[in-house]
């Protein structure tokens, strides 16, 4: 049975001064930047791809130049919602109305509805998510956390080993030290065969994070009264609130944060045009 116990922050491993010198340093190794990649390199992502790296300069300009690549080729921040609504239909991953104790962005991810069978859709759909929530996140703050409520989840709605290892590898390599914490609340035997496969894709850092939440449990209790307000927490998930997904008024709030986006990454929305589920006339260097 999964047990948890509190992760305590890999940031005790250097002081604040020596963290202040990675930083600086990592600065000068990766040399002059501009357009994205500039307003991406803020000094929080810097820090945080340091971490993720256990503060190896080298190593951690290495990451930053493969998300460069990434960024570059996949334009994470030209996703429209306009691109992945159909794939939020149902609300199988939407961005709570509320935040953790610490004022984290939450995605609220719910895997019995999913409602279609493209790989690369839901890929897509999840990556348009993590910007989102980071686009929410509030100043001093880089993490989020993710809460999944495992109702009506079916294996045969479950992603494959496949999609989740490459959803593993984008989100591990070009958004390290995002995720705080992963809930997952009330998760069936099934799916625990499935983890079990799959934690092995996962650093030892992030297998931390993940938390099985059972509601008979007493530390399942404690530990969701640590990070959450149960006045704010859906029932779903312990608390005391409704959670609801009315897919018009979200899709009206991706709207406005599409606009959002446009002007963080400098670039006019209307220049952004989604054609069978692929982007045209896109820019970008990160």
């Amino acid at each position: 049975m999964f047990r948890w116990r509190k992760s305590e922050d890999h940031d005790d491993e250097i002081d604040p001064l020596q963290c202040d010198a990675k930083v600086k340093e990592l600065k000068l190794a990766l040399g002059p930047l501009s357009g994205r990649e500039s307003r991406f390199c803020t000094e929080g992502c810097l820090r945080r791809y340091l971490k993720a790296r256990n503060w190896n300069v080298d190593n951690a300009k290495i990451m930053l130049q493969e998300t460069f690549k990434w960024r570059a080729s996949y334009k994470p921040e030209e996703i429209s919602w306009d691109e992945v609504a159909h794939e939020g239909e149902t609300g199988k991953i939407s961005r709570a109305n509320f935040h953790d104790r610490q004022g984290r962005t939450i995605l609220i991810m719910r895997p019995g509805k999913q409602n279609t069978t493209s790989p690369e859709g839901n890929i897509r759909h999840l990556v348009y998510m993590l910007e989102n929530a980071i686009l929410h996140l509030p100043e001093g703050q880089e993490q989020m956390c993710w809460l999944v409520d495992f109702t009506d989840f079916s294996m045969a709605k479950n992603s494959s080993i496949k999609t989740t290892r490459e959803i593993i590898n984008i989100f591990q390599n070009h958004y390290p030290e995002r995720l705080a914490f992963e809930f997952l609340y009330n998760p069936p035997r099934i799916f625990q065969a499935f983890y079990n496969v799959c934690k092995y894709f996962l650093d030892e850092k992030t297998r931390e994070k993940v938390k099985f939440v059972y509601p008979d449990y007493k530390e399942s209790i404690e530990l969701m009264d640590i990070y959450f307000d149960v006045e704010n927490l859906p029932k779903e998930f312990g608390g005391n609130a409704t959670l609801e997904y009315d897919h018009e008024e979200f899709s009206r709030l991706m709207g406005e944060d599409d606009l959002k986006t446009s002007k963080l990454w400098g670039f006019d929305d209307n220049s952004r045009h989604t054609v069978n589920g692929g982007i045209t006339d896109g820019h970008a260097d990160s």
